[in-house]
């Protein structure tokens, strides 16, 4: 019994597999509006910081190896999810490929809006005279590039939920 009150006939002309409107992967113009926000929110930090008389945040070396941990627990997931999947064929529960697919998902974009925060901060600080502007630039760098990682390793993952019919 189906809680659609309408009975849809099937459709012969439309090829059996995944639904048009089913998930598709994290395209690239999401993760760039994610970073463009973040970007936008990162720079908006240091002179918002100025106006308001208060120091702007430094960038401790626990930002980037939080940053770096996530990317490597995502990685190790994606390549245990892809030898599962992929290499031998086995079949995930559908609860784990669907908590894997989720974190996959928020994963990349949240690291995409931080990759773009720690760049846009890095950005605030090119050119300025205060005393730690290049190590706040420096910092903020390293640690956009982990959160980077972070967003690439999400893909990853999110590519290796995908089976062979979602191509």
């Amino acid at each position: 019994m189906s809680r659609d009150p309408i009975p849809r006939p099937e459709d012969p002309e439309r090829p059996p597999g995944p639904s048009p409107d089913g998930l598709r992967p994290t395209g690239l113009p999401t993760l760039l509006v994610w970073v463009a926000i973040g970007l936008v929110g990162g720079w908006a930090l240091h002179p918002l910081c100025d106006r308001l008389g208060v120091v702007p945040p430094l960038v401790s070396a626990a930002q980037p190896l939080a940053l770096l941990l996530l990317a490597t627990i995502l990685g190790y997931v994606a390549w245990v999810t892809h030898r599962a999947v992929h290499v031998r064929r086995e079949r995930l529960e559908a609860h784990q490929a669907v908590n894997r697919l989720v974190l996959a998902r928020a994963s990349a974009l949240v690291a995409a809006l931080v990759t773009g925060g720690y760049v846009g901060y890095a950005l605030s600080w090119v050119g300025d005279a205060a005393e730690l502007a290049d190590e706040r630039l420096a910092r903020s760098l390293v640690a956009a590039a982990c959160a980077l990682a972070a967003m690439v390793a999400g893909l990853l993952l999110e590519r290796a939920c995908r089976i062979h019919d979602d191509r």
